[in-house]
């Protein structure tokens, strides 16, 4: 089987290859820093979106879950105040000093993540006494849609924070990595990757609103069915894809709306001039007032975000009621959605989709994350998880030309200091 579970005190396993051994990483720093004494042991997970995509930057609901798939950090106090990275995937030391004007250069590579975190937490008053000294490891794909880059944030922003005892809530923890996307990483994203990252409690998902950042924890069990994380193996980089295009769209379907001034019957405002944003319509006042809308590209963006919001009610509604085929359905409906509407899909997250709705076993599965490659899951039976994997690998490789990754998960906890 392809499960990744616990062995022994040290190993993470996965096919009986070790994914993460602690005796391992602790050796690699003693190996980078001459010891490890000291050092203090942190995780942060991937995550997860059941459903709910590109509606968190609109003010809707959304339901991910964080899942076992982590980067760890080893993280020591210096006597001085140099600040030292380390990455055991990615080659490279860079440093740095507590006290630098942190800015974004590209040469920094992965750094920029965590010095963007660092020039928030400087920013919001808090003090860093002395420098410190990082190594990263990682069993979360990068670049793959279940969000590497909010682990690496959230992850070090709760390491600096323990390390120092500067006691930021791991509310804060979510919204500094956010302020870090928007202020120095030129993302525009919402708050749903951060949010799941920093407060994910174990076997739950997250019902969270991104207009008022609340959120209802529901309990996550599948029984007999697994989550599978399906990776295109298509890597891309928010800033740089449509990301922030596709936001923009949503924001100009918004004005267009408010100007129209027309009367609402079943949403959260009276009328649209009052809307605060897109997902505070219900669908049923949408149809009444889209004709509003114009351009057709503009309206497909509104009209995915409206009807997403819907879905990601009716999918908690149904997990609630223990109801996975309509849940599976729905994953379905949100892929067709992301797909014609949205248009983040593409050949690779499409061949995926479509290829494990097809499958025995699958009851439903969709793109998750940004898109524009990255991952995809699925929720199949225990039973065809490795028939599953084999078929859709096949159809994937001769469709694409290389193959894809794979791996079932669960739900876990979110960040996290290991004893």
């Amino acid at each position: 089987m392809r499960f990744i579970f616990l062995k022994g005190d040290n190993a993470i396993m996965e096919n009986n290859s070790p994914l993460f051994d602690r005796a391992e990483f602790l050796a690699a720093f003693e190996k980078q820093y001459g010891s490890s004494e000291g050092v203090q042991l942190f995780t942060s997970p991937a995550r997860i979106n059941i459903i709910g995509e590109h509606i968190d930057y609109n003010g809707g609901k959304v339901f991910p879950a964080a899942i076992d798939r982590y980067m760890y950090f080893a993280i020591r106090k210096r006597a001085d105040t140099k600040i030292i990275y380390n990455d055991l995937k990615f080659p490279g030391t860079f440093e740095f000093d507590v006290n630098d004007d942190f800015s974004y250069k590209k040469e920094n590579d992965y750094s920029n993540y965590l010095n963007g975190i660092l020039s928030i937490i400087k920013r919001r008053g808090y003090k860093l006494p002395c420098g410190f000294e990082l190594l990263v490891e990682s069993t979360v794909p990068p670049a793959g849609g279940i969000s590497s880059s909010s682990a690496l944030e959230c992850g070090f922003a709760y390491a600096v924070s323990e390390l120092f005892g500067l006691g930021i809530s791991r509310k804060d923890i979510a919204l500094i990595g956010q302020q870090s996307e928007h202020e120095f990483m030129n993302v525009n994203c919402g708050i749903m990757d951060q949010f799941i990252i920093a407060t994910a409690k174990e076997k739950t998902a997250e019902l969270l609103d991104c207009a008022s950042i609340e959120c209802e924890y529901i309990p996550l069990d599948l029984g007999d069915w697994r989550f599978v994380v399906m990776n295109t193996k298509k890597k891309r980089q928010l800033a740089d894809s449509k990301y922030n295009e596709r936001r923009s769209e949503c924001e100009k379907a918004l004005e267009i709306l408010k100007q129209s001034a027309q009367c609402l019957s079943s949403s959260k405002c009276a009328n649209t001039k009052d809307l605060p944003d897109l997902c505070s319509l219900s669908v049923e006042d949408f149809n009444k007032v889209s004709d509003a809308i114009k351009d057709q590209t503009i309206f497909r963006r509104a009209r995915h975000v409206v009807t997403e919001n819907q879905r990601v009610l009716q999918a908690v509604q149904a997990l609630k009621a223990g109801n996975l085929n309509e849940l599976g359905e729905l994953l379905r409906q949100s892929h067709k959605s992301l797909r014609d509407d949205y248009e983040v899909t593409g050949i690779e997250l499409d061949t995926l989709a479509d290829t494990a709705n097809a499958e025995v076993g699958c009851i439903g599965a969709r793109m998750t994350g940004a898109g524009f490659g990255g991952c995809a899951i699925a929720i199949v039976h225990k039973d065809n998880v490795d028939s599953f994997i084999d078929n859709v690998q096949k159809i994937y490789t001769d469709k694409i030309g290389h193959d894809a990754g794979f791996f079932a998960c669960s739900p876990s906890v979110g960040v996290n200091k290991l004893a």
